[in-house]
C-alpha cells in the first residue's frame, strides 16, 4: 500500500475538489480517504470554524492535532484503530458529541476531562468490565449512549443490560437509540 495520506492533504484534496476554503467551513468530512490517514495531527487547526469533524474510517490509532479547534461540538472517529480517550483534554469543556464506535477501545480512563460532553456512541469496541463502565460516570452531562456489542454487554439479556447502565447512570436519558422510560430507572 502507498504512504498514508495526511491530515494536510486531505483538507487540501477537499478544498480542491469544493473550491471553498475549509477554514471557513463549520462541517468538515475527511472519512473514507484513500489510502487511509492514519494520524492526526496539527494541521487540524486550519479548520478554526469547525463544529463538527469527522474523520471516520480511516486507520487513525489516537487522537491528537485538536487543541486549536476552540468551536468543536461533535467529533467523528468511527472505524478507526482508536484505543484510549487520549488527546481529548483541550476540547473537553466544549466537545458535545463523541462518535468513537468500531474501534480498539477496552479502558475509558480520561473520559473526566468531557465535562460538556452529552451524546457518547460507543459500540463495536473492547470494553469488558463494570470497573471501566463506570468511568462513565465521570461524565457529567452525559445524556445519550451508544454502547451495543462490547464484550461486557455480551451475556446480558437486555432487560439486565439497561437496569445495570441505568443504575450506574441514572441521569441517561438514552441508552443504545432507545430512550430510557422512567421505570426502568425505579
Amino acid at each position: 500500500m502507498s504512504r498514508a495520506t495526511s491530515c494536510k492533504e486531505a483538507i487540501q484534496r477537499w478544498e480542491d475538489q469544493t473550491g471553498e476554503q475549509a477554514s471557513e467551513k463549520t462541517e468538515m468530512y475527511l472519512n473514507f480517504q484513500w489510502p487511509p490517514i492514519d494520524r492526526m495531527d496539527n494541521s487540524l487547526g486550519a479548520l478554526v470554524m469547525v463544529e463538527k469533524l469527522s474523520l471516520s474510517t480511516n486507520m487513525i490509532d489516537k487522537i491528537s492535532g485538536i487543541n486549536a479547534l476552540k468551536n468543536l461540538k461533535i467529533l467523528s472517529l468511527g472505524r478507526n484503530y482508536i484505543k484510549t480517550f487520549s488527546g481529548l483534554e483541550t476540547v473537553g469543556d466544549h466537545l458535545e458529541e463523541l462518535w468513537i464506535s468500531y474501534n480498539m477501545i477496552e479502558k475509558i480512563k480520561g473520559v473526566n476531562v468531557l465535562k460538556a460532553l452529552k451524546v457518547l456512541y460507543m459500540s463495536n469496541n473492547l470494553v469488558k468490565d463494570w470497573s471501566e463502565f463506570n468511568r462513565l460516570q465521570e461524565i457529567p452531562n452525559l445524556q445519550d449512549l451508544l454502547f451495543v456489542n462490547n464484550p461486557i454487554c455480551e451475556n446480558m439479556d437486555v432487560e439486565t443490560w439497561r437496569a445495570q447502565v441505568t443504575r450506574r447512570l441514572p441521569a441517561l436519558k438514552i441508552l443504545d437509540a432507545i430512550p430510557i422510560v422512567q421505570a426502568e430507572i425505579e
